[in-house]
């Protein structure tokens, strides 16, 4: 897959998969989805040492970590320098996705490192549930059928806040409830 582009099923959608490591594979995401620059893009990890190893991990990312992954959710944490900046638009921040799907955690820890996790349309297109509606082009792709549906919830741990309403929201607003 070296800076090639992979479609890949999610516990959500499909997405749009590339080395998460390569300033290349990550300009071909970008280009692909027709995507702004200055809006970051995610990343797919198949085990907490990933996570651990592309961002920084306090008490309350600690916390969330063990209680919501793998599952539906898109968590943002403050970013190792391992991290390009095009992936998190300069922020110094990074969405991951660690994902309750069978087939993507094993093309991540074959891959054995972070893949790009957003999905597999033109931006502003319709959520892919299915692979025929993967509408960017892509060197591979893997068809696990009509997914849910539902994007995950996009939660930023660092600032305590949601940023995107979808999966499990109501537990996830429950248990930022309690660190605020």
């Amino acid at each position: 897959m070296h800076d090639g582009l992979i479609v890949y099923p999610t516990d959500t959608l499909y997405g749009l998969g590339a080395d998460a490591l390569s300033d290349e594979a990550i300009l071909k995401v970008f280009e692909a989805k027709g995507r702004d620059y200055l809006k970051p893009i995610s990343i797919a990890v198949s085990d907490p040492d990933m996570i651990c190893a592309v961002a920084y991990i306090d008490e309350i990312a600690q916390a969330f970590i063990d209680e919501f992954m793998p599952g539906p959710v898109t968590i943002v944490l403050k970013a190792r320098n391992i991290i390009s900046p095009k992936l998190s638009a300069g922020s110094g921040l990074i969405g991951i996705r660690y994902p309750d799907q069978e087939i993507a955690l094993k093309i991540i820890s074959e891959f054995d490192s972070p893949i790009t996790s957003t999905s597999a349309n033109i931006s502003g297109g319709p959520d892919p549930v299915c692979i025929e509606m993967c509408s960017v082009p892509y060197d591979y792709g893997v068809n696990a059928g009509q997914l849910s549906g539902v994007p995950s919830t996009v939660v930023d741990l660092v600032n305590k806040d949601i940023i995107r309403i979808g999966a499990d929201i109501e537990n996830v607003a429950q248990f930022l409830a309690k660190w605020s």
